[in-house]
């Protein structure tokens, strides 16, 4: 098994390097239409893989949360792991956003930038189908008016408010929802052998996807946008600091296993730029890491719509950036506003393609910066998406962690 999986990370990492090679031969030796062209074909890869992947996610969560919560037997409980999740959840969302706020403040990015190198077309394109942020599209986001339209849209939001309701009435009829509890754990079961199996596709997901945007972009356009990148990764490393030092003062010697065991799901959330597409195969690692099974399905759904660190971080330090290119000064007073709009309106929109995107959008409106200035950060935004992604997999990795140590539901490692 373990010699499996260190082989399945070796195909994983030898995709992306294949996929970098193979995209910049292709930029530098092709014409635009028929790298564009390619980048289309080869982008089919990735996008064969996050299929497989998300026509899991819906009967994963429910069957798995729902069957967690029924065999919590405990209404009070529910509540307790609620709270200290929730707990988590807000304190890494604020340190997240600090972090962001106080580096792109030091490093000031945007300044002097020049405003003629953005993607003009396709912020145009973006701002066209984007439609902001509202109370009522908050609203809708969260409560599912079909539960059968929020699992065939993936919204997971919506299914964890369903399977909330429903685990606390089969909590409720005690003994008579034993055997749909027994149904639902072995539905749960089968969707994770479905996992190991779907996961030998990810080292040509990866390959198709790396390849499909350095085709399209070329590495140069890490030189032409290199003071921003540095510093938002440098941010990163910051705030990879911080969760792992939290994350050791909880989990004490047993971190070390738990980043061993959850390095598949980050490179491939690093290689793919998305963390939904590592979301079964990190309740099954996280599992084997040790936390208990009704822990996991109830507190890694929940972090998948409140807990994304990467992306929060994102959030100021570009919406920061563009005023800053802009030209446009913002005080401190301004930019703690900013900071706590971001911390409400980034929970409406969690699972939305280019999520953070949308939100730093809503946010320049609100705060009278050009909305355009997405162009500035378009032409990089896969690869600072790339980061965001793996950090968010690691905040809710240990967020998870933590409410099982919490709750004396961390148990040995196991196969």
């Amino acid at each position: 098994m373990i010699a499996k999986r260190h082989q399945l990370t070796v195909l994983i990492i030898a995709g992306m390097l294949i996929g970098i090679a193979l995209g910049e031969w292709i930029y530098l030796s092709s014409t635009k239409p028929n790298a564009l062209l390619f980048a289309d074909r080869m982008k089919l890869l990735t996008t064969i893989f996050l299929r497989l992947v998300q026509m899991i996610i819906a009967p994963l969560v429910f069957s798995t949360l729902v069957a967690g919560i029924a065999k919590m037997g405990d209404l009070k409980a529910v509540g307790r792991v609620g709270g200290k999740s929730m707990l988590w959840f807000i304190s890494a969302s604020l340190v997240s956003l600090l972090l962001g706020l106080m580096l792109v403040n030091i490093f000031k990015p945007g300044v002097g930038v020049n405003l003629g190198e953005g993607d003009v077309a396709g912020a145009k394109d973006f701002l066209n189908n984007s439609k902001g942020f509202s109370l009522q599209g908050f609203i809708e986001h969260v409560f599912p008016k079909s539960v059968i339209e929020a699992m065939a849209t993936n919204e997971i939001l919506q299914l964890v408010v369903f399977s909330i309701f429903f685990g606390v009435a089969m909590t409720a009829l005690g003994e008579k929802a034993t055997p749909l509890t027994r149904a639902l754990d072995t539905i749960g079961h089968v969707c994770l052998k479905m996992v190991s199996y779907i996961m030998w596709f990810a080292p040509l997901g990866v390959l198709g996807g790396v390849a499909s945007i350095v085709a399209k972009k070329g590495l140069g356009v890490l030189a032409v946008y290199g003071k921003y990148m540095g510093s938002f990764y440098l941010g990163l490393g910051v705030l990879w600091l911080v969760l792992l030092a939290a994350g050791f003062i909880i989990l004490k010697k047993r971190l070390k296993t738990l980043l061993s065991r959850i390095q598949q799901p980050l490179l491939i959330a690093f290689s793919t730029t998305s963390s939904e597409a590592v979301f079964p195969k990190l309740t099954e690692e996280l599992e084997r890491f040790g936390c208990r099974p009704n822990i996991v399905s109830f507190v890694l759904p929940l972090g998948y719509s409140f807990n994304l660190d990467g992306s929060m971080m994102y959030m100021t330090f570009a919406s920061i950036f563009i005023a800053q290119a802009y030209g446009i000064p913002l005080d401190i007073g301004t930019q703690i506003t900013m900071l706590l709009v971001l911390m409400l309106t980034s929970k409406g929109i969690a699972g939305v393609p280019r999520a953070s995107l949308v939100v730093v959008t809503a946010t320049c409106a609100m705060f009278n910066i050009p909305a355009e200035g997405i162009a500035l950060i378009l032409p990089i935004d896969h690869f600072c998406d790339m980061g965001r992604s793996m950090t968010n997999v690691l905040g809710n990795a240990l967020a998870t962690s933590a409410v099982s140590k919490w709750e004396n539901g961390l148990e040995h490692a196991h196969e």
